[in-house]
């Protein structure tokens, strides 16, 4: 049974003892549900990158000879050195600001993240690398498991999901986390204006203070609405941000502003959720080419995190973030018949913020496909040298201040990962 507006004011919380369906202006609320200085950003790769075409071990020739197309040139990576193996690394050619982050000390470059036995599947990989459970991918997700642990009450802004639907790591059977796409289109939503809408508002605010011990059900979503109602005026803040830098006129780029008028306006929120897509390049993948599939994800990637890191830098929050990127596998070491790469396995993770310890973390993997300890799967994929849970391990301990051995249901801490 559908309730209008004028029927949901009139009989207010009683409407929903005979429907299940919530009017839309206070669905749009609850949907909306969701401190500390620390800022975590959790940024998803979506898709599976392609670990060796950001972080290209150019001199080993066997990545050339398994590329022919599709290997970034010796002449134009941005080189940054070598890891603990001696192998030296670069950069694509297009990240030159992550390049200049790094060179700072404020990057961190972890090499083979994965785990044991990969999926090469998106959906399961994905819910893997959410509830940091390889054997049981159907559980809550690690950052919601952080959050349900911290100290009541928890400020309904206490997680931003900037995408639509609230992503599997930061679900919980506690904490509602808060999606909001679009900081102007998270508002009251009336057809009215002026004065009429101000009651309209006021009205829906006084009918979710009324919480019935006796139905638990309505009682959970005046609960609801009214946080959500509390959480208008902040992330209206939000909107009159005005950054010291501009911004790419992109989703990515608009959703890092947004995160960044968050922090600069101290509305309480902890955990920041952000993803950019497009990374399952099986076809036409073109690394190099200006205008090439993966060239032009490297070039979103690094405008957007470059534009955040300075503007941060100078309103003086930077040591106060930390940026934390996956991606739910790598790609495979060869290139396809189609000019692309395949589901692999590890990847590389980025950490970035005002007190990252940069670095190249890990070794890189021998590419030879005549049989090494450091590939996998018939010598076609790079396989995982770093657990993926002992960087979250040194994330939850030493940046959020949480019990990592409790929220992952075991020990992954691996000192030297010391990122941050």
């Amino acid at each position: 049974m559908a309730i209008s507006r004028r029927t949901f004011v009139k009989h207010g919380v009683a409407a929903f003892t005979i429907s299940f369906a919530a009017p839309a202006f206070l669905s749009d609320l609850a949907r909306a549900q969701g401190g500390a200085r620390r800022n975590l950003v959790v940024l998803d790769l979506t898709g599976g990158n392609d670990g060796l075409s950001m972080l290209v071990p150019y001199t080993d020739a066997s990545y050339y000879s398994r590329r022919p197309t599709l290997a970034i040139p010796a002449g134009t990576v941005l080189q940054i050195g070598t890891d603990a193996s001696g192998t030296p690394l670069g950069l694509h050619p297009k990240l030159t600001g992550l390049r200049d982050i790094f060179n700072q000390g404020r990057l961190a470059l972890i090499q083979r993240v994965g785990y044991e036995n990969s999926s090469r599947s998106h959906f399961s990989g994905t819910d893997i690398w959410s509830t940091a459970n390889p054997a049981n991918a159907s559980g809550s997700g690690w950052v919601g498991r952080y959050l349900a642990a911290l100290p009541p009450p928890l400020d309904p802004l206490v997680a931003w999901n900037t995408t639509g639907d609230t992503p599997h790591a930061l679900q919980s059977s506690s904490v509602p986390v808060a999606s909001i796409p679009s900081v102007s289109g998270y508002a009251f939503s009336s057809p009215n204006t002026g004065n009429e809408a101000i009651l309209e508002r006021s009205a829906a605010v006084s009918i979710a203070s009324h919480v019935p011990v006796d139905k638990p059900h309505v009682a959970f979503v005046s609960i609801t609405a009214q946080a959500a109602m509390a959480t208008l005026d902040r992330v209206a803040a939000v909107g009159q941000y005005k950054p010291s830098l501009a911004y790419p006129n992109n989703g990515f780029g608009q959703a890092l502003q947004s995160i960044a008028g968050a922090m600069a306006q101290g509305i309480g929120t902890r955990v920041f959720w952000v993803q950019t897509g497009g990374f399952d390049t099986h076809a036409s993948q073109d690394t190099n080419g200006t205008n090439g599939a993966y060239y032009r994800l490297m070039a979103t990637l690094d405008d957007g995190l470059s534009a955040f890191y300075n503007d941060l830098r100078n309103q003086n929050l930077i040591n106060d973030t930390l940026v934390l990127t996956f991606s739910e596998f790598g790609r495979r070491i060869s290139e396809n018949g189609s000019a692309g790469t395949d589901h692999g396995a590890a990847s590389v993770m980025m950490a970035m913020g005002g007190l990252a310890r940069g670095g190249i973390y890990g070794t890189s993997a021998d590419l030879n496909p005549n049989g090494n300890p450091t590939l996998e799967n018939a010598s076609g994929d790079v396989t995982y040298e770093n657990d993926f849970r002992s960087c979250y391990a040194r994330v939850i301990d030493n940046w959020l201040g949480g019990d990592s051995v409790s929220l992952l249901g075991g020990n992954f801490k691996k000192p030297s990962l010391n990122f941050v």
